[in-house]
């Protein structure tokens, strides 16, 4: 771009802002943003762990019909397929389950424990159609080189649920495995070690198909949900702090994510390399490490982000080399950037989301003018939209992203002035009035009113 062009550009914009802004100041357009007032973001209450849970001292008695054992080893080599393997008190052992349809249960985690003592795998299920719940697994060995797991499942049809993992390096290991059920289990890893690139994940799902994860709590892990050449596999409701990545996937294609939580980790959803995946009503609230995204879409085709709350992250959004994906009703709200667009991520489908808050509602890196939508588009709550026909419909475009955030991308000395009056009224003025054929985003149908009337759940009055 020349200097003079640019010279012209800027003027141009800066003639047209001012105007507008006087026109914005008597009042001549609709559909502002809903005032901040006197409120003030809060955080969501995530669920109630116990930090430092009380062991049983009693020595362990295992049962398998009236039988008793004082070892879960020696119990489950009395056992036959359809026995259930009862425990209770402490075993300091490390056990591999090698009867199919075996279940073994515990009289709750606090009255139950397997201890590991720090070697390897804890517990190794290397049958079919085991059931293990209302257990406590602890203490697995400390090497990542070796996968050193609490739980390490190898069999299919295999069901863990309401039991408690602490201590491990990985919580639960699916290796190459299908119709598992993880469910309802609390996964504490290390805290102590650092940093969270040192430690294990909380679920690692390898070449794992037609599985459910759903329910878990996770933290203290590197990453709480890690899919490697995964398909079909649904992951809902669990919910996960305080990690590195929330949810990490890795080359798997077919899955669903739903309902899930992910709050104060570095990125909330990585998700990469993958393709035909549906992402709804999921939770990113305050993600905000040296990524710091909300949802991340790397090298992500074909895939569908709705329903999703993306609040008070450094990007609620973060696309890069990604292409024909659906992104549609999602509230995304309070972060420093709404959606960031770079690596060629121009083809995209998004509509009917709320955009209200952000430091910048869109940062397009890109080399075209995108246009998201024809018909109906998003609510932007720092857009001045008029609406002749009253049907909740802008009558113009509305630009988040377009000539003034590609002056300050090619001549970054200019951020200097990024915050200034004369910026903010050059922004109003491109974003309503079509003076150049930049490239940036283009919401062509802009929504008058949110299509989220509830995003105010997540403030209090001062």
């Amino acid at each position: 771009m020349s200097p003079t062009f640019g010279r012209e550009r800027a003027f141009a914009l800066l003639s047209v802002g001012l105007l507008l802004g006087t026109l914005v100041a008597a009042g001549t357009a609709t559909g502002s943003a809903p005032a901040a007032g006197t409120d003030r973001r809060v955080g969501i209450e995530l669920p109630d762990v116990e930090e430092n849970p009380e062991l049983p001292t009693d020595d362990g008695v295992a049962r398998v019909d009236g039988e008793r054992y004082d070892s879960v080893a020696a119990a489950l080599d009395a056992a036959r397929p359809g026995d259930t393997v009862r425990l209770d008190g402490r075993f300091e052992e490390r056990v591999v389950v090698e009867t199919p349809n075996v279940t073994l249960v515990g009289d709750g985690p606090d009255a139950a424990v397997i201890d590991g003592d720090g070697s390897g795998d804890v517990l190794t299920v290397a049958a079919d159609g085991v059931t293990v719940r209302d257990l406590w697994v602890r203490n697995s060995g400390y090497r990542t080189e070796t996968n050193d797991a609490a739980v390490l499942v190898e069999g299919d049809g295999v069901t863990l649920r309401d039991s408690r993992i602490t201590e491990a390096t990985f919580g639960v290991w699916l290796d190459g495995v299908s119709d598992a059920r993880v469910a309802n289990n609390t996964v504490r890893g290390r805290e102590r070690i650092t940093p969270l690139t040192d430690r294990g994940n909380g679920i690692q799902i390898w070449k794992t198909e037609d599985s459910v994860i759903e329910g878990n709590r996770i933290t203290d892990v590197r990453d709480g949900l890690y899919y490697s050449w995964a398909s079909e596999v649904v992951a809902r409701g669990n919910v996960v702090w305080d990690v590195r990545y929330g949810v990490h996937y890795m080359y798997s294609d077919d899955n669903r994510l739903a309902n899930n939580t992910a709050a104060n980790n570095d990125v909330g959803y990585a998700l990469m390399v993958s393709k035909r995946l549906t992402v709804v009503g999921n939770v990113a609230v305050n993600n905000t490490g040296s990524s710091g995204h909300g949802i991340l879409l790397k090298s992500i085709d074909e895939t569908t982000v709705r329903g999703n709350d993306l609040v008070g992250n450094e990007n609620g959004l973060f696309l890069y080399n990604s292409l024909h994906n659906d992104v549609r009703r999602n509230l995304v709200l309070e972060n420093d950037v709404g959606v960031h667009l770079t690596a060629g991520s121009v083809e995209e489908r998004v509509s009917n989301n709320t955009f209200l808050r952000n430091g910048e509602a869109v940062w397009a890196v890109v080399g075209e003018r995108v246009t998201w939508n024809e018909s109906v588009g998003n609510y932007w709550g720092d857009a001045t939209v008029t609406d002749v026909d009253d049907d909740r419909v802008g009558d113009g475009r509305y630009e988040p992203a377009g000539a003034v955030q590609r002056l300050l991308v090619e001549h970054p000395s200019a951020r200097i002035f990024a915050s200034s009056p004369a910026f903010d009224a050059v922004r109003r003025a491109e974003r309503t009035v079509p003076l150049l054929d930049v490239p940036g985003v283009v919401d062509e149908r802009p929504l008058t009113e949110p299509p989220h009337d509830d995003w105010r759940r997540y403030y209090v009055r001062n």
